[in-house]
C-alpha cells in the first residue's frame, strides 16, 4: 500500500467517509466531515501509523482543507516528493 493510499485510508476512518478517497478537492471544514476533535483524532492515527508527529503548534488548517492537500501536507512531513 502506497502512503498516499495509507493517509487517504487514515482519514477515511477517522472522517468516517469514502468520500474522502473519490473527491480529492473536497472542503473537509466546509462540509463538516472534519472538525477540531476529529482533527486530534487524525493527528493521533498519523503518529501511531505513520510514526509522523505532528504538534498542535505546527498544524494549520489550510494544509488540510481538502484530501489532496492533507496528503501533500504529509508527504512532506516525511520526507516524500509530493505527487
Amino acid at each position: 500500500m502506497s502512503t498516499t493510499d495509507q493517509i487517504l485510508e487514515i482519514l477515511a476512518n477517522t472522517a468516517e467517509t469514502d468520500e474522502v478517497r473519490t473527491n480529492p478537492d473536497l472542503d473537509l471544514y466546509g462540509s463538516q466531515v472534519l472538525d477540531s476533535m476529529k482533527t486530534v483524532e487524525l493527528i493521533v492515527a498519523f503518529s501511531s501509523e505513520l510514526g509522523v508527529e505532528i504538534s498542535p503548534a505546527e498544524f494549520e488548517r489550510e494544509n488540510w482543507a481538502t484530501p489532496a492537500k492533507l496528503v501533500a501536507d504529509l508527504q512532506a512531513r516525511l520526507g516524500e516528493p509530493v505527487k
